[in-house]
């Protein structure tokens, strides 16, 4: 991170906070370049309740993770439990996108729950995980779970864009 003297004594730079206005110009700007808009808005209102939303779709032998705001254990846990109730319905070799770009933070308190979700998904078969990871600082430890985990069994592919994952997803 830069630093600059200001008198004797050195400040960090503070990062501007984005606006909804910037939000609306990236929206616009990625629109322009040709990416799709994704099933689930990556634009959220500064007031995004916190979200872990996993959706099962047996037909397509898929699961789907999005986060969105500030995540807490509470929030994983009810998600997670629910999830294991439905893959087993899942087909061995399904795949996995999860959506990080809604996530403005999640408690150290949610990894248990998170490495639980990662554990089923392995127990079930899966064959390949897409993350979506637009801001790479937000990686809050999700790489170092995927090896503790996965154990390099697992393909993983980040990706910056709804976009980007589906073409992973097709291949």
């Amino acid at each position: 991170m830069p630093w600059h003297r200001a008198g004797d004594s050195q400040q960090r730079k503070t990062p501007p906070q984005r606006t909804d206005r910037a939000i609306d110009r990236m929206a616009r700007a990625r629109y322009a370049a040709g990416e799709t808009v994704p099933p689930k808005s990556n634009i959220l209102p500064a007031t995004t309740k916190p979200s872990v939303g996993i959706e099962i779709d047996v037909a397509r032998s898929f699961a789907r993770v999005d986060f969105a705001g500030h995540i807490s254990a509470a929030d994983m846990k009810a998600e997670v439990d629910g999830a294991e109730r439905r893959l087993p319905e899942l087909r061995a070799g399904f795949s996995v996108l999860v959506d990080l770009s809604g996530l403005q933070s999640m408690g150290l308190d949610c990894v248990p729950h998170l490495g639980k979700l990662m554990d089923l998904f392995k127990a079930h078969g899966v064959g390949l995980v897409v993350r979506v990871d637009p801001d790479p600082a937000k990686d809050i430890g999700f790489n170092i779970l995927s090896i503790t985990h996965y154990r390099g069994k697992v393909p993983v592919i980040t990706c910056d864009t709804i976009a980007e994952a589906e073409r992973a997803l097709k291949r």
